[in-house]
C-alpha cells in the first residue's frame, strides 16, 4: 500500500478575512467553504488548504479536536514555466521573499509571510526530483 499526495495541509489563523483576502486574491486560490469564526477552506490544485481559527477547532466534537500555534510551513508546487510569474505577483504585491533557494536537481523555489507569519514556499515542479 501507499499515498498518492497529501490531500489537506491545516493552518491556525487569526482573521478569516484577512486570510480570505490573501490566498483568494493575491494567492489565487479558489475558496470551496467559509464558516464565519471557524475556517475558511482553498483548493490548491488537487490538495485543500484548511484555514482555522484555533480556538474553534480546539472545541470541535463532530471530528478530533485540533489546534496548532506558531509559524507553519508549506509549499505550493506551481506549474511549469509559471515561476517567475509568482515570484513577480508576490513582489507586486508588496510581500518579501525571505529566501530563493536553487535546489540540488536544480529547480527553484521561494520563500515569504503570509498575513499570519507562516512560512509559504512556491516550487518549481521537480525540486525532490520527481
Amino acid at each position: 500500500m501507499e499515498f498518492s499526495f497529501i490531500k489537506e495541509s491545516a493552518l491556525y489563523v487569526q482573521d478569516l478575512d484577512i486570510t480570505e483576502r490573501f490566498y483568494a486574491h493575491i494567492m489565487q486560490l479558489p475558496v470551496i467553504s467559509k464558516v464565519a469564526h471557524a475556517h475558511v477552506f482553498f483548493r490548491a490544485g488537487n490538495s485543500i488548504l484548511l484555514c482555522f481559527i484555533a480556538e474553534h477547532s480546539k472545541k470541535k466534537t463532530a471530528i478530533p479536536p485540533h489546534f496548532g500555534e506558531g509559524n507553519l510551513h508549506f509549499a505550493l508546487e506551481c506549474k511549469e514555466g509559471d515561476y517567475a510569474a509568482w515570484k513577480q505577483l508576490i513582489e507586486k504585491n508588496g510581500i518579501l521573499i525571505e529566501k530563493e533557494v536553487v535546489w540540488p536537481t536544480q529547480k527553484k523555489s521561494f520563500y515569504f509571510r503570509d498575513p499570519d507569519n507562516h512560512s509559504v514556499e512556491i516550487a518549481e515542479k521537480g525540486i525532490w526530483g520527481d
